[in-house]
């Protein structure tokens, strides 16, 4: 490991003017490329102490042995420089995007005499028009085949064409009429160039034209009772309308744009790019990258727009550029593109209207590849046995921890204080015995005490599950159960809605993945599910050296020696360990620090999400479920008679046992729950601060209206069904639904 201090210029010696610097290890290879306005104040940065420094940033500066730079004139040019050596040396600490070269495009090389319409992948050739890109060669050749009624391109080799033009007989498409025979002279070559121009024409959107030109032909056609030809006409509109639907218009005003969405985490990014031209997405691509240099979302968007565009011209890139965050500076970019594309380019986030809700859509398909690249990486059963061993090398465990418990606290400023446990088994997520808390010993914000009282009441289950089960040996004896009443719940699944015609695959929940958890599972002799039966071997916090100390502690009290304890803390991702001054830091590649930060995602998720239900839940409750034994059916048939909460609050007792289902005894238990409820405070008109007396409550109204999502037949459980009155408003408003 190379000391920075042993080989940093002096600073009089770095020009103040932008630039292009490159970092080389002690091989001289180079390692690192970045570009600067200002290489003085950039390079300055890289120097300073490294306790200082991101540690992705420090790994770079003390890997590289030596630095250099080159000066440009101008930002612009500094940028393509900076592309250009990426591409040449490739760097290992820069952002580099993979499989970006093995998209699908549908090509026509309009650079031979007779130009050929067919599937390519890879590097673009000069003169040769490129559509797409798609996600699969299949679609292309659909769409190919479609076309090849009306626009009857050569799709042949050069090695077919020429043996038809030896032989002077055709292949079958000449036969059949989906190709011009420009083989056996059928065609000349400038007829059937203009053939191949009209195809593109078509293919990049001003499909218009065609359509009415041959609508006109068949209405001719018909006129002159030529029924056969007006029948192929419309044969041949009605394929090109088919290949049309296959790209929906997503943009109603014809826009050429290319739309990018970034979904990242803290080692990895995904990317994704919708091409839409003439308002229809024409193709769809996405990349992976790993995050080795400490980078914004407007680098990643840089980084993006170099290698979208970095090899192209002219109409290859759209006038319309559209992100979720800008590049810092934003004008050298927007040059750069400019100067590609030969014509202005704009470079801008999207605030309202069809194209936000587009870039949502190209937000949730970069979610979903980001999930399914993970999901892939952690389904490979060798590299999740590799994951393990390095945690158990790591933490210095006996054997590879094949269950893992992990825990996180939730809070939003010390309320609704929850906690999560999440199991994973074999490096696999174990739904079905998840479980959630909500914290009891104590009220407001103490992450630390809270974790040990999660550990705590956790472990004690388990000590009881040991000693009811006959495990504990003579003498020992186990804490007490708690009163822990944590059921298991599935994470909620996210469905993206793809956006014309593409195909978004999202995970769903396994078939095992049930409130009653796995099935096979050990059960109880009632035959519900154990819950806290299983021990694990290791117990991961979300958190630093505070939280670890109290969970061990908490371990400890409880007598239990024999269970790993780690932390994850999620800045710096240092796994820290009970008793230690500093922290294990795994290697950035490490299969083991993936493994333990999706555990550590996943605890944080499902926590979050439970602390969001439960603050929605406070937030929607009213004084009526304050009454004890009042449940959700008499609820809504109170408001649904009274239409408010303010209604029943002046009501009588005998008003109230008029609502079936309502005897004497609950409705005087209503009434005082009501007057010992504090009134809701009364609406004002915000217009002329005039108090709205009769108006109700927003938490009244929206009673009333969960209570008329009650369906019209509707009854309580043992009550006799009867008839809704119909005299005043607040009778008529309950029966709406």
């Amino acid at each position: 490991m190379a000391d920075p201090s042993s080989y940093r210029p002096r600073p009089g010696d770095i020009p103040d003017t932008p630039g292009v610097y490159r970092f080389r290890d002690e091989h001289r290879r180079v390692i690192y490329v970045g570009k600067a306005k200002s290489l003085r104040q950039r390079l300055a940065n890289y120097f300073q102490d490294l306790a200082n420094l991101h540690p992705r940033t420090r790994t770079m500066v003390t890997t590289a042995a030596s630095v250099e730079w080159t000066v440009v004139s101008t930002e612009v040019e500094a940028l393509q420089l900076e592309y250009s050596w990426i591409k040449e040396f490739d760097p290992r600490f820069n952002v580099k995007y993979r499989d970006d070269k093995s998209y699908p495009y549908l090509a026509v090389t309009m650079n031979e005499e007779f130009p050929r319409v067919q599937v390519m992948r890879g590097h673009k050739k000069k003169g040769v028009r490129y559509f797409g890109p798609y996600g699969h060669a299949w679609a292309i050749r659909d769409t190919v085949d479609l076309l090849l009624r009306v626009f009857p391109v050569r799709t042949c080799s050069a090695g077919v064409f020429r043996n038809a033009a030896r032989t002077g007989r055709p292949c079958l498409l000449g036969y059949i009429g989906k190709c011009s025979a420009p083989c056996v002279d059928r065609i000349s070559a400038e007829d059937h160039r203009e053939l191949a121009e009209e195809f593109c024409d078509f293919m990049a959107g001003r499909t218009g034209t065609y359509l009415r030109r041959l609508e006109q032909r068949m209405t001719e056609a018909a006129e002159e009772m030529e029924y056969e030809r007006a029948a192929r006409l419309r044969d041949d509109i009605g394929a090109l309308r088919k290949a049309m639907e296959k790209s929906a218009v997503v943009l109603a005003d014809a826009t050429d744009a290319d739309l990018i969405a970034v979904a990242e985490d803290e080692l990895e990014a995904a990317v994704q790019i919708f091409h839409v031209r003439g308002g229809r997405v024409r193709g769809q691509r996405g990349w992976v990258t790993d995050k080795v240099e400490e980078v914004t979302t407007g680098a990643l968007v840089e980084h993006a727009l170099q290698q979208l565009y970095g090899e192209e011209t002219g109409d290859a890139v759209p006038k319309e550029v559209l992100v979720p965050a800008l590049p810092d500076p934003l004008e050298p970019v927007q040059q750069w593109l400019t100067g590609r594309r030969g014509a202005g380019v704009s470079l801008r986030i999207p605030q309202r209207g069809d194209k936000k809700a587009l870039m949502e859509t190209v937000q949730r398909n970069a979610l979903q590849a980001l999930a399914l690249h993970k999901t892939k990486r952690a389904s490979d059963l060798t590299t999740r046995s590799r994951a393990l061993e390095e945690i158990a090398d790591a933490l210095g465990l006996d054997s590879a921890p094949l269950r893992i418990e992990c825990y996180d606290i939730s809070h939003l400023q010390g309320d609704d204080v929850v906690a999560s446990m999440v199991v994973f088994e074999d490096g696999l997520q174990r739904k079905g015995e998840y479980r959630r808390f909500q914290i009891k010993g104590f009220e407001g914000q103490d992450d630390v005490r809270s974790m040990h009282e999660v550990i705590t009441r956790r472990f004690r289950r388990y000590l009881a599950e040991k000693e009811r089960t006959g495990e504990w040996a003579d003498g020992e004896s186990a804490g007490a159960p708690d009163s822990e009443t944590a059921v298991p719940a599935l994470a909620p699944t996210e469905t993206a809605a793809p956006a014309a015609g593409v195909a978004v695959g999202a995970p769903g929940e396994g078939p095992d993945d049930t409130p009653d958890g796995p099935v096979g599972a050990l059960t109880e002799d009632d035959g519900r599910p154990k819950r806290f039966a299983y021990p694990p071997q290791l117990v991961v916090v979300d958190g630093g050296r505070p939280q670890v100390a109290a969970a061990r502690r908490a371990l400890d009290e409880l007598g239990i020696d024999d269970i790993a304890v780690c932390g994850l803390a999620k800045r710096l991702e240092e796994v820290w360990l009970p008793g230690e001054d500093d922290p294990v830091v795994l290697p950035r590649t490490s299969e083991g620090l993936y493994l333990l930060q999706r555990v550590r995602d996943e605890a944080h998720r499902f926590a979050i999400t439970y602390q969001r239900t439960r603050r929605a839940k406070r937030f929607r409750a009213g004084p009526l479920d304050e009454v004890p034994g009042l449940g959700e059916t008499r609820k809504r048939a109170l408001l649904k008679h009274f239409g408010s909460v303010k209604r029943l609050r002046s009501a009588t007792i005998d008003q109230i046992c008029e609502v079936p289902g309502i005897g004497r005894k609950t409705a005087e238990t209503i009434a005082v729950a009501l007057a010992q409820a504090a009134p809701a405070a009364p609406a004002v008109n915000t217009a002329t601060g005039e108090i709205v007396e009769d108006a109700e409550s927003p938490e009244d109204a929206e009673d009333a209206e969960d209570a008329q999502k009650t369906e019209p037949g509707a009854t309580t459980p043992g009550t006799a069904q009867q008839p809704v009155p119909t005299g005043g408003p607040a009778e008529r408003r309950g029966q709406e639904t």
